[in-house]
């Protein structure tokens, strides 16, 4: 019926005639200003109140304690529950409620650590993810305990480590102050991006890699339900732009201050030249910041290989590197029949035992993997 007035409408406006509105509707919208009136007064009122707390350097110091005690506190929690956990043995984690790991992290939550509630509810799916569970497992365990020993003593370390720490354990950092940073200004190649979905909020993860400084830089975009990302880069080109880095002991995470006009790649990216360089990187990163979930390797020459039900890269030294469990069938042939048995340029997310393939370049060619 609707249908039927619109085309009505717009093929013989004349035969539908402009009438008073009806009393009810006159006071549902007169109701509905009313309310968006009030709305706007109530946010105004909000927003006066935060300018005026934003300024009030005595309330900022108390809200810090506040949060200081209440972080605090929450860490020996997580302490002692790490300690009972390791104290009894991971052997039955696998037969494991998910809520055992959730009422923890919800703990977390509550100390205003919402960083450590991340990855405890992360830790409840490393026991479905294969053989060696055990060892990885341990391994996220020992991580939050350092974390915890970290930030006992963190007035005692450099101001970097202080902030990966804080990072960890979720405190957010002011964009404008990092755009009042020291900047760093390259020809940026964007040489993957990834983007996931959890609860209606997608994070897209976009990869670059800086021609004249060899260094890679990792932006990140938010957008909840069906908004979209602020941020358009599109894999496979490369802009002149400055970054500025957030503090970390190795800095990865950086915002875009200054962004000019973008350009096609017309050759294969820079990389490593072989595996044993790439994981040297990896290690010496992963010496400064333990912390560290996914790392850019961006590799020359290597060949895709199918071995057993999963799929490795090998270079010209004949070293291997398995990819990724996660990595759809459909993907590891893609990269096979692109690279026809040749070497070829491969970029993707390490996280210290699997390498996630986001693009690849052959015979100077980009193509993109879709993850």
């Amino acid at each position: 019926m609707d249908y039927g007035l619109f085309l009505l409408l717009a093929e013989q406006p004349d035969a539908i005639a402009e009438a008073e509105l009806p009393t009810w509707v006159a006071e549902w919208q007169i109701s509905r200003s009313h309310r968006a009136e009030k709305q706007a007064e109530k946010q105004a009122e909000k927003q006066v109140k935060q300018q005026e707390q934003a300024a009030d350097p005595v309330a900022q110091a108390k809200r810090a304690a506040e949060r200081q005690r209440k972080v605090s506190a929450g860490l020996q929690e997580l302490r002692l529950w790490l300690e009972d956990r390791v104290r009894q043995g991971l052997a039955t984690a696998p037969q494991e409620a998910y809520q055992v790991w959730d009422g923890i992290a919800a703990r977390m939550v509550d100390a205003q650590a919402p960083g450590l509630a991340r990855h405890l509810r992360e830790l409840a799916g490393i026991t479905y993810r294969g053989t060696g569970w055990s060892d990885r497992l341990l391994e996220r365990l020992g991580r939050l305990y350092l974390l915890i020993e970290g930030f006992e003593h963190i007035e005692q370390l450099p101001p970097e480590v202080q902030a990966d720490l804080r990072t960890q354990i979720g405190w957010s950092l002011n964009q404008e102050d990092i755009l009042a940073g020291v900047v760093q200004s390259d020809l940026w190649l964007v040489v993957g991006q990834c983007t996931e979905e959890e609860d209606r909020l997608k994070v897209r993860r976009t990869w670059l890699w800086g021609q004249s400084t060899a260094t890679s830089a990792l932006l990140l975009d938010f957008a909840h339900g069906q908004q979209p990302f602020e941020q358009s880069l599109l894999p496979g080109t490369c802009l002149e732009a400055d970054l500025a880095f957030y503090p970390s002991a190795y800095p990865l995470r950086a915002l875009l201050k200054t962004r000019h006009e973008a350009v096609m790649l017309s050759k294969n990216p820079p990389g490593y030249a072989a595996i044993s360089e790439a994981i040297a990187a990896y290690s010496k990163a992963f010496a400064a910041c333990p912390w560290l979930e996914r790392f850019p390797l961006l590799l020359q020459a290597v060949v895709p290989l199918r071995e057993g039900e999963g799929w490795i890269l090998r270079d010209l030294q004949n070293q291997v590197l398995p990819l990724s469990a996660r990595m759809s069938t459909t993907q590891g042939w893609q990269i096979l029949a692109l690279s026809g048995g040749s070497p070829l340029s491969v970029f993707g997310e390490w996280d210290g035992s699997q390498l996630m393939p986001l693009s690849i370049w052959m015979e100077e060619v980009f193509y993109g993997l879709g993850n």
